[in-house]
């Protein structure tokens, strides 16, 4: 059996889902694409290679192994991009979640029973409880959810968390406070797109978070994280920084996170916070509308 507890988004990490390239095949049809970056760069012809998108993803790999990380992949499976796992399944607490995705991206899940076969308390939620590990963060005694109201959710291809899942993880998380955020939305502007709660916002340290207030489509619930957090505490990134993904680094502790070496601002930030900055190239990945917490699921970190 594999265990798992998941409490919070900083604390040492034991094991983790790291996703994969191989065998994703070429660059996508435009119309079976699901974010407006990815289209971006296919019409662009500048759509990452899968040799490209492994190399970056196997320095990642040895950073983990280097801090002691037990690092799990997917099962490879031909013609499908695997390279999100942060979406298709998330720990809180010390249940496994797995939910029902968008239809395209349902196979995903397939690469991934070898794990979850081995965690004793899996969760299903059903296919009317849309969510996305990337829009699901817990928090202090919160559980933080990007999500898009039945409108939203109805019009954009870009909206994966809904209403009723929400509602899902007060039902199942009792003893936590669910906060939800509306996101902002498009279907065709990636810097007008908050593709998921960790593409506009996330904690890091202790007591510290990198926010995008324009990820938020009501200023209120980006001024209660900054309010949550305090000021001095908060470092808020440009919408060109948020659309080449600075807010989705990876934490491997309090006291370390992996970065993008091309985002000088914000690791010059974490580093005078005191943080360790594992600097890798992503930017292939970038393309694609995640990043380093997009790539990594994790399924245990270290509780004393």
């Amino acid at each position: 059996m594999i265990p798992v507890k998941v409490l919070d988004e900083t604390a040492p990490l034991e094991a983790v889902i790291l996703g994969t390239a191989n065998q994703m095949g070429g660059v996508p049809d435009i119309n079976k694409t699901y974010d407006p970056k990815s289209k971006e760069h296919i019409l662009a012809g500048t759509f990452p290679k899968e040799a490209d998108l492994t190399k970056e993803m196997e320095e990642v790999a040895r950073i983990l192994e280097k801090h002691g990380v037990k690092v799990y992949r997917p099962e490879s499976l031909p013609n499908l991009n695997q390279i999100f796992a942060r979406d298709i399944a998330f720990v809180i607490d010390d249940k496994l979640v797995v939910p029902c995705v968008t239809p395209e991206r349902k196979l995903e899940s397939d690469g991934i029973d070898y794990i979850t076969n081995q965690v004793s308390e899996v969760l299903l939620p059903d296919e009317h409880e849309r969510m996305e590990g990337g829009d699901i963060m817990p928090v202090d005694d919160y559980i933080f959810v990007g999500y898009s109201k039945e409108e939203d959710f109805n019009k954009y291809t870009v909206s994966r968390t809904n209403e009723a899942a929400v509602a899902y993880l007060e039902r199942v998380f009792p003893n936590r406070k669910v906060k939800a955020f509306e996101l902002s939305k498009s279907d065709d502007n990636p810097r007008e797109n908050a593709l998921h709660l960790d593409c506009c916002f996330q904690p890091v340290g202790n007591g510290k978070a990198v926010i995008y207030r324009g990820g938020f489509k009501n200023s209120e619930d980006a001024d209660f994280l900054i309010e949550y957090y305090g000021k001095e505490n908060v470092f808020e990134i440009t919408k060109e920084e948020m659309y080449e993904m600075n807010s989705n680094f990876f934490s491997i502790s309090p006291e370390v996170v992996i970065s993008d070496s091309s985002f000088t601002r914000l690791n010059d930030q974490l580093r005078a916070w005191g943080i360790t900055v594992e600097e890798v190239k992503y930017r292939e990945v970038a393309k694609m509308e995640g990043l380093l917490r997009c790539t990594t699921m994790p399924l245990r970190r270290t509780y004393e």
